[in-house]
Formats: structure tokens, sequence, C-alpha cells
């Protein structure tokens, strides 16, 4: 039988190497969670860059096109078809005034979208735009858009906004038809 003193001791190590164990454990749990907080803050502003160098996931360049001497190509037709959304608690209405338009590469369209504020408060928004197929983003070259600064709506107000675009002839052929979605979130300062 071991003597009560040597069990103690044994004990007293054994408790002292676990809360050292312990320490050094609440240590790395803490620089996972800080770790994992920085990269979730970086996350949305890489994603932005990698998707203005590739154009992945539709979005666009949200600078106005300079009108270069495009020439229009009348060989081929494109079918732009138009989609809107509003984020939840915006309190607007927004959507295109037509569904689709059919066009030559090349050519200036304008295209209207309405939006009405149903609140009873004056709302900020920012529309952002996506592309589908995320290749044709880079061909949509937009002249005037209302997505180039914030729009602000009084309460009950209807604003009628124009987009001029053409679409790059250097569009891939096999791409005929493509998709311009406008989300408008809310960018009121509260």
């Amino acid at each position: 039988m071991e003597p009560v003193d040597n069990l103690d001791s044994r004990k007293a190590k054994s408790k002292a190497e676990l809360e050292s164990a312990n320490a050094k454990l609440a240590k790395k749990m803490v620089l996972v969670t800080i770790g994992s907080l920085l990269f979730a803050f970086a996350l949305v502003p890489l994603y932005n860059v990698l998707c203005s160098i590739t154009g992945l996931n539709g979005k666009t360049d949200n600078n106005a096109a300079t009108l270069a001497k495009a020439k229009v190509d009348t060989s081929r037709n494109i079918t732009v078809q138009f989609t809107s959304a509003v984020m939840p608690g915006l309190g607007w209405n927004f959507y295109p005034k037509q569904a689709s338009i059919m066009l030559h590469p090349g050519k200036i369209e304008t295209v209207l979208f309405e939006a009405k504020n149903i609140t009873s408060q004056v709302v900020v928004g920012q529309a952002i735009p996506s592309v589908t197929p995320g290749i044709a983003s880079v061909y949509l070259k937009k002249v005037e858009c209302f997505c180039f600064v914030n729009q602000s709506l009084k309460p009950g107000e209807t604003k009628v906004m124009p987009l001029r675009f053409f679409i790059d002839p250097a569009l891939p052929k096999d791409v005929s038809e493509m998709t311009l979605s406008y989300s408008f979130f809310e960018a009121t300062k509260k």
C-alpha cells in the first residue's frame, strides 16, 4: 500500500497538469474564435474583389461604360430578361416596366424600372445588379443606371428609373440569352 503523502502529490501533479492543459485549450479556442471573426469580416471584401476580377456570380462593373464606337452586330439577337427583388425591411415595391427585350449587340437600349416607397418615412435604397450566365456579366455595359448611386424615396413617392446599356459585340456567340436582376437593399443611415 502506498503512503498517503505520495498519493496526494500524484493527485496534485495530475491536477496541475490538467489545469495547464485546460488553459492551453482555452487559449487555442479564443484564438480560433478571433480568427473566425476576422475571416468573417474579411470575407465580403475578398468575395467582391474575386467577383470583380473573374466575373463570377454575375457581378457587374458599377461604373458607367464609355460610349465607344461599338459596331452594332445585326447578325444576331440577344434576349435580355429583367427581374427584380426587394430585400426585407426596405418597404418598397420595385419592378421592371418590361420583362425582356431583344437587341443587337452594340446597340444602346433603354429600359425603365419603377420603385415606390410604401412606408411612411423617407427610405434610401441601393440597387445591386447580377447577371446570369456569369460569363455574360463582363459584356453588359451600363451607360446610365440607377444602381450607380443610392436612391431616396419620400413616403408614397414613385420613381421611374432608366437603365441605358448595351451588350458588347464580343459576347461569345453561344450566349443568346441573359438575365439582368436588380436587388434593392436599404441604405438609410439609422
